[in-house]
């Protein structure tokens, strides 16, 4: 797994993909406060497939879930997206809040899945087994924050083909 410093540096990048796209998706609303939202839920989303799985309401704190199983399931957090994506449009804030929050979900599952133990996608965890856990950190985060900023570039020039630009391609 990367570190929680690591997590916690893509989250913030997912939060600015989540902005961005909230944004150009036209939800953000007066002074772009859904903006803002996407984002503060991109950075908690970050750092939530690990932090679902302590019980918190326990004073031991312990693991309820066994790590890097249900909350690190792919195809839950890419069902989030998507349906959070696909309600944009009515610009509620719990759409918007949902998007942010699933963008820095698979953000996280992005930087744990080069490592050995992986991340269950579909039914059974796949690694690309690149590195040993810890390692790269600096390596993720650059990758994370440079494709923040391939989505975030849309909102400054117009005329750049984004993640936002291929995503309605595809729609389409």
């Amino acid at each position: 797994m990367a570190s929680n410093k690591a997590h916690h540096a893509t989250g913030w990048a997912a939060g600015l993909i989540a902005a961005a796209l909230v944004v150009k998706a036209g939800a953000a609303g007066p002074w772009h406060l859904g903006g803002l939202l996407a984002f503060v839920a991109g950075v908690a989303g970050g750092t939530a497939p690990d932090w679902m799985e302590v019980a918190w309401w326990s004073r031991a704190r312990r693991l309820w879930i066994t790590h890097r199983t249900v909350t690190h399931w792919g195809i839950g957090w890419i069902a989030a997206l998507v349906l959070a994506y696909g309600s944009l449009h009515h610009a509620r804030p719990y759409s918007i809040a949902l998007f942010g929050f699933a963008c820095g979900g698979l953000m996280h599952l992005f930087a744990d899945w080069p490592n050995p133990l992986g991340v269950p996608w579909i039914w059974k965890r796949h690694s690309l087994n690149l590195w040993k856990s810890g390692r790269c950190d600096l390596l993720v985060v650059a990758l994370a924050w440079i494709g923040a900023g391939w989505v975030a570039r849309s909102l400054w020039e117009p005329g750049a083909a984004s993640l936002v630009h291929w995503v309605r391609v595809a729609v389409r």
